[in-house]
């Protein structure tokens, strides 16, 4: 069995994926080169991570990745991850994506937006009790990884892809958040469908998972966090003239243009 990375080494392997997002530039995955544990893909997360909050970023929240069975068959991957969400990121129904992008792909996603504190141990009773709205969102990922082929701790590592957040209008129905129906229009084509039940059965689920992950280094969902459930459909790609779409039942619509 290999021994453990050391902590410079996963902080070069950190200052790595963010040299290379700052040139705009994909690289093979970390696993190419060597085995990697899921906690040292989550301590290169929050390498990187700490380098944003330098640069003046604060955590919005957090995103949670593969809760469908959608996205785990189009990546390959067998398991949920997750990874923070930072105000930089975030982005109102109908603007531009950002131009740094290398690979975007675009989700449909139930956020969760906390009125407050969530703590482990919790149950999906707890996680909608402490919910002061869902809203209608799309996720923008763009991975480091050239082709977006990883393994899921190189995913990890990369905070789960994330890239940025379209935060759209209120949902309605949030007693019943598995139900909700959502299509997704690209250039004004639906391409998928789904329901709020492919997010791990029930949205609120794959929270009741991250809070019992975050408390493993002393962390907790806060009050005003943001918390996209996961990717509802497979993920479409963003091109350049590109706008892709989210309709939700109830009417709630968000957009992304590039």
């Amino acid at each position: 069995m290999p021994d453990p990375r050391t902590d410079a080494e996963l902080a070069a392997m950190a200052a790595d994926l963010l040299d290379h997002r700052l040139r705009r530039e994909t690289r093979s995955a970390i696993t190419d080169d060597g085995p990697l544990s899921i906690d040292e893909a989550y301590r290169i997360q929050s390498y990187v991570t700490s380098a944003r909050l330098e640069r003046g970023e604060r955590i919005a929240g957090w995103k949670l990745g593969y809760t469908s069975e959608a996205m785990r068959v189009q990546m390959g991957v067998a398991s949920p991850n997750f990874g923070p969400l930072t105000d930089a990121m975030l982005l109102a129904t109908g603007d531009t994506a950002s131009p740094a992008l290398m690979q975007p792909r675009v989700e449909p996603e139930i956020g969760l937006v906390f009125a407050r504190d969530l703590v482990a141990p919790t149950t999906v009773a707890d996680v909608l009790d402490a919910v002061a709205n869902a809203v209608a969102c799309l996720e923008v990922v763009d991975s480091v990884y050239t082709g977006y082929r990883f393994h899921l701790e190189d995913n990890t590592a990369d905070g789960s892809s994330a890239a940025q957040v379209v935060v759209g209008p209120p949902l309605s129905g949030i007693d019943a958040l598995d139900e909700i129906e959502v299509a997704l229009v690209r250039n004004g084509a639906a391409v998928a469908t789904a329901r709020g039940s492919a997010a791990s059965g029930h949205p609120a689920l794959g929270v009741v998972w991250l809070a019992e992950q975050l408390a493993r280094t002393g962390r907790v969902v806060r009050a005003g966090d943001l918390v996209i459930t996961g990717g509802l459909t497979a993920a479409a790609p963003l091109e350049p003239g590109d706008v892709i779409g989210a309709t939700f039942s109830g009417g709630a619509e968000v957009s992304v243009l590039r």
